[in-house]
C-alpha cells in the first residue's frame, strides 16, 4: 500500500520507458485509462508510480522496472523529499554494511513491523559509529504493535543555537531543521558545553521543555590502549535515529535498496543515490572534484585525526587515506549535507566519524580538537560569517579579520584546530592573497611560519571555474623557523580546453614534485616558470602580496622562442591544408522533395539503436561530454563515481547533443571508440547494412531539421532525437552524400585547429616582446 505514495513526474515515466516526454503527453491524451496525476501542478503534474508501471506493462510498453530506476524513483517521489529519503536510505544501508542479519531480522514481515523494530535496529550501528546519545524508542511485540511507548518528541525542533548561515542570535533555530524533521537532531538532548566557550553558540532554553526522560548517554566505544578516545561533539550530532512514524513512508524504498546493495554492495549503492541526487540538483551544492580533493589530502600527509569543517558532501575526507585507528570530524551549517556526508564516511571506511550541524565559526562543534590534518573547501567571499559576534573569539591568534575577508577566518579557524607540526590545505580565492585589508593577517602568517606554500590551480579546477584558484598549505608552527621561506608555484599551464578541468595528472605530479622537494631540507627549489621557494623578507612589504605570478621567475627565453618557432611552422602547415580542403563552389538546384523518415520509426524498425547519456560510471573512463561534441575535442567530462553500467561509444555511433539550440552531430572515430556517453547525449548507433553513418550525421545537423524537432521554454531549447527527419535513399546513394560530408567535417576540425594554433602564436609573440625574450626586428 505504502508504494502507492511513490510519485512520479512526466520526465520520470519518460526515462522509465525509454521515450521522450512528447510520447507521455500523446499517452495522456489518447488512453482514456492512463492513470490520472495524484500531485503536482497543473503545468508538471505527478502520478502514482505503481498505477503507472501496472499501466505501462498492460500496454506493452514496459516488461520490467529496473531495480535503480525503481529505487530512484521512489527516492525523488518520497513525500518528505528525496533528502530526507537518502537519509532513511543511507542508516539501513549501514545497518546492511555492519550488522546484515540484523536487517534481515528487522524486514521480514509487514512495513507496519519493519517501521516499528528498524530504530532500535539503527540504535545499534549509529551510536557506535557516530556517537552521540542513546534513544530509548517504542518496544514491539511479536506483531509489530508498539508496547510502552514513550511520549512522543517534537521532531520539528533544533536544540542547538545558530546553525544557519546568516544567523546573529545564539538562540535563533535553524530553519531547515524543521522543514526536513528527517534529519533533525533530537530536541531532547541536552545543552552542550560550547556554549560557555563561544557565546554566539548559546543554546535554545525553549528546547528544555520537550526533555524526555528516555534518553540517557551512549555508552562510547572501547578505545584501544594507547589510543586516544575520540574528541566529544560539542553541537548537534550530524545523524539521528530515525523514529518509526518517520521510517513507516520510506517502508518501500528501503526494502528496494536493499535488494539494490544485495546486486551492487552498500556502499556502491549509496554513491549511485548519492551522486544521482547530486547531478540531479548541480545548482543547490558546490562540490569539490575528486582529483582536487585527491591533491589536497596528498599534501596533507597521511594522518590520523582529520578535520573538514565545513565539509559538504564529504569529498575531501574520502580522499583521506585509510590509517589504523582513523577519526574523520566534519561540520557543515546545513543539515542535509553533514546527515549525508557522515552516512557516506561511514560506508565508505571503518574510521571513527564523529559529523556534526552548524555553523563552524560561529558555534564550532570541535573546539577540544587537536587533528594532524584540516582539509577545507570554505565558502567565498561571505560578508556575514559572524565578524561582529565573534571580535574576541581565541582564534583569531593572527589577527582580527576584517569583515570582507571571511577566507582568513577560516584559515585561522583551521590552524586553531591543528595540533603543534600539523598541515591544513585549505581551497583559496586568489584575491585572498593580495587584498590590503587582509595584509597583516597574511604577514603574520608568514613571520610565524605558519604559512607554507601557495599553488596557483589552472582555471577550471573547482567552482568557480572561471578563476584560478588557488591552494594555501598551512602548518601549526611548533617553533619560529631559523630561516623562513614559502613555496610558491604556478600549475596554470596545465589548463585544458574542455570542461572537464585541468589535466590533472600532470597538476599533482608537477604540485607533488616541488612540495616534495621543498620539504627536504636544504633543498634549493626553483623552476622557471612553475615554482619558487620565496625568503619571507621577500614578501613582507606593504602589500604582502604573494600571488605566485608575481614572483615566479618567467619561463627560459630559449625555451620560448623555439616553442614560438614550432607553433609558427604547425600553423602554416594547417593554413595549407585548410586551402587545400575548402569546398568547391556550389552550384543552385531546386530543393530536393526526397520520402521522409525519421529517427524514432527508423529506431522503431531496427535500422538504428538509441541510447541516451548515463548518470553515472567508472570515475577512471573517459566521458564525453556535450561541450567535447560542440568543440570537437576528446572526452574531458565527468561523471558522478558509481557502478552503474555506463553507455560506451563504438567507432560509427553518431552523437546528438539535446540541449542548446545548436546543430550538431558527431561520428565517434577509432581513438573516441570506447568513451561514456555524458549526459544531454544521445547516442544513434545504425545499422552499416542500412544507413550510412556520415549521410546520417550530416542530415541530422540540418538547421531546419533540428528547428522543428526542438522544443522552447523558457530558458532552455531541447532537441527531440526522434523527430528529426531524414530522406530515404538507397545505401549507395547515402555514401555519396556521407563521404561530401564527412570532407566538411575534416575541414571544420582544421579551421578549428588552425584557431587554436593562432591564438597561441598571438599570446606568445605579445609576451615575448612585452618581457623581451623577443626582439621586434
Amino acid at each position: 500500500m505504502q508504494d502507492n505514495a511513490t510519485e512520479v513526474t512526466a520526465a520520470g515515466i519518460a526515462r522509465l520507458a525509454g521515450v521522450g516526454r512528447a510520447a507521455v503527453s500523446n499517452w495522456r491524451r489518447r488512453h482514456a485509462d492512463f492513470p490520472k496525476p495524484v500531485g503536482g501542478t497543473e503545468t508538471s503534474p505527478s502520478f502514482s508510480l505503481a498505477e503507472v508501471e501496472a499501466w505501462l506493462r498492460r500496454q506493452g510498453k514496459l516488461a520490467e522496472v529496473p531495480l535503480r530506476e525503481r529505487v530512484w524513483q521512489q527516492l525523488v517521489g518520497h513525500p518528505e523529499g528525496p533528502v530526507a529519503a537518502l537519509a532513511h536510505a543511507g542508516c539501513v544501508l549501514l545497518l546492511i554494511h555492519d550488522r546484515p542479519t540484523v536487517w534481515l531480522d528487522v524486514s521480514a514481515g509487514s512495513d507496519a513491523r519493519l517501521a516499528a523494530m528498524l530504530p532500535a535496529a539503527l540504535e545499534q550501528v549509529i551510536v557506535p559509529r557516530f556517537g552521540g546519545r542513546r534513544v530509548h524508542g517504542p518496544r514491539t511485540g511479536g506483531d509489530g504493535a508498539a508496547v510502552n511507548s514513550p511520549p512522543a518528541v517534537n521532531a520539528g525542533t533544533s536544540v542547538h543555537g545558530t546553525v544557519g548561515e546568516g544567523a546573529a542570535d545564539g538562540d535563533s533555530m535553524n530553519p531547515a531543521s524543521a522543514v526536513n524533521p528527517a534529519l533533525t537532531v533530537n530536541p531532547a538532548t541536552p545543552a552542550t558545553p560550547a556554549s560557555a566557550v563561544n557565546p554566539s553558540s548559546a543554546v535554545n532554553p525553549a528546547a528544555a521543555v520537550n526533555a524526555s526522560p528516555y534518553v540517557h548517554a551512549a555508552p562510547r566505544p572501547a578505545t584501544p590502549a594507547g589510543v586516544n578516545a575520540p574528541a566529544p561533539v560539542n553541537g548537534p550530532p550530524a545523524v539521528h535515529v530515525p523514529t518509526g512514524p518517520e521510517l513507516l513512508p520510506s517502508a518501500p524504498l528501503l526494502r528496494g535498496t536493499a535488494e539494490l546493495a544485495a546486486e551492487l554492495g552498500a556502499r556502491q549503492t549509496f554513491e549511485f543515490l548519492l551522486g544521482r541526487h547530486l547531478d540531479a540538483n548541480p545548482r543547490q551544492y558546490t562540490l569539490t572534484p575528486a582529483e582536487l580533493a585527491d591533491l589536497m589530502a596528498a599534501l596533507a600527509g597521511p594522518a590520523r585525526v582529520v578535520l573538514d569543517p565545513a565539509c559538504g558532501t564529504g569529498a575531501l575526507l574520502r580522499a583521506v587515506a585509510a590509517r589504523p585507528d582513523q577519526e574523520l570530524y566534519a561540520q557543515d551549517s546545513a543539515p542535509e549535507l553533514a546527515a549525508l556526508t557522515a552516512l557516506r564516511l561511514a560506508l565508505h571506511g571503518r574510521a571513527t566519524v564523529r559529523g556534526a550541524v552548524g555553523d563552524t565559526l560561529r558555534a564550532d562543534a570541535h573546539t577540544g580538537l587537536r587533528a594532524d590534518a584540516v582539509l577545507c573547501h570554505p565558502p567565498f567571499n561571505e560578508r556575514n560569517w559572524g565578524h561582529d559576534e565573534l571580535a574576541y573569539d581565541p582564534r583569531w591568534e593572527y589577527g582580527f579579520p576584517a569583515r570582507t575577508e571571511s577566507e582568513l577566518a577560516w584559515v585561522q579557524h583551521a590552524l586553531a584546530r591543528l595540533r603543534d607540526g600539523g598541515t591544513a590545505v585549505l581551497l583559496m580565492p586568489p584575491a585572498a592573497a593580495s587584498r590590503r585589508s587582509g595584509r597583516r593577517i597574511r604577514a603574520d602568517l608568514l613571520r610565524r611560519g605558519a604559512l607554507r606554500a601557495v599553488v596557483a590551480l589552472p582555471v577550471g579546477a573547482a567552482p568557480p571555474y572561471n578563476i584560478p584558484l588557488h591552494l594555501w598549505v598551512l602548518r601549526r608552527p611548533e617553533r619560529a623557523p631559523a630561516q623562513p621561506e614559502v613555496l610558491l608555484a604556478d600549475v596554470g599551464q596545465f589548463a585544458t580546453e574542455g570542461r572537464g578541468g585541468p589535466d590533472w595528472r600532470g597538476v599533482r605530479e608537477a604540485v607533488l614534485a616541488v612540495w616534495r622537494a621543498f620539504e627536504r631540507p636544504g633543498t634549493a627549489v626553483e623552476r622557471p616558470g612553475t615554482a619558487r621557494a620565496v625568503p619571507v623578507i621577500e614578501l613582507l612589504d606593504d602589500d604582502v602580496d604573494f600571488a605566485p605570478a608575481r614572483h615566479l621567475p618567467p619561463p627560459a627565453a630559449a625555451d620560448g622562442a623555439e616553442q614560438l618557432k614550432e607553433i609558427r611552422e604547425r600553423l602554416g602547415d594547417t593554413l595549407r591544408l585548410t586551402a587545400e580542403l575548402t569546398p568547391p563552389p556550389a552550384r543552385t538546384e531546386q530543393p530536393a522533395r526526397w520520402p521522409l523518415t525519421t529517427v524514432g520509426e527508423l529506431a522503431r524498425g531496427g535500422a538504428l539503436l538509441m541510447r541516451t547519456g548515463g548518470n553515472g560510471g567508472h570515475a577512471r573512463v573517459p566521458v564525453l561530454s556535450d561541450h567535447d561534441v560542440l568543440a570537437g575535442t576528446a572526452p574531458s567530462g565527468t561523471l558522478p563515481e558509481s557502478d552503474e553500467e555506463a553507455v560506451l561509444t563504438e567507432a560509427g555511433d553518431v552523437v546528438v547533443p539535446v540541449l542548446g539550440g545548436g546543430a550538431m552531430a558527431r561520428v565517434i572515430d577509432e581513438a573516441t571508440a570506447g568513451a561514456v556517453l555524458g549526459r544531454n547525449l544521445v547516442l544513434v548507433r545504425p545499422d552499416p547494412t542500412a544507413l550510412d553513418p556520415w549521410f546520417l550525421a550530416g542530415f541530422l545537423r540540418g538547421t531546419a531539421n533540428n528547428r522543428q524537432a526542438s522544443s522552447y521554454a523558457s530558458t532552455a531549447t531541447r532537441l527531440d532525437v526522434r523527430r528529426l527527419q531524414l530522406p530515404r535513399l538507397p545505401l549507395d546513394e547515402q555514401r555519396r552524400y556521407g563521404a561530401r560530408f564527412r570532407a566538411l567535417d575534416e575541414f571544420e576540425r582544421v579551421l578549428r585547429r588552425t584557431s587554436r594554433l593562432g591564438e597561441q602564436l598571438l599570446r606568445g609573440m605579445y609576451d615575448g616582446l612585452t618581457d623581451g625574450t623577443v626582439t621586434p626586428d
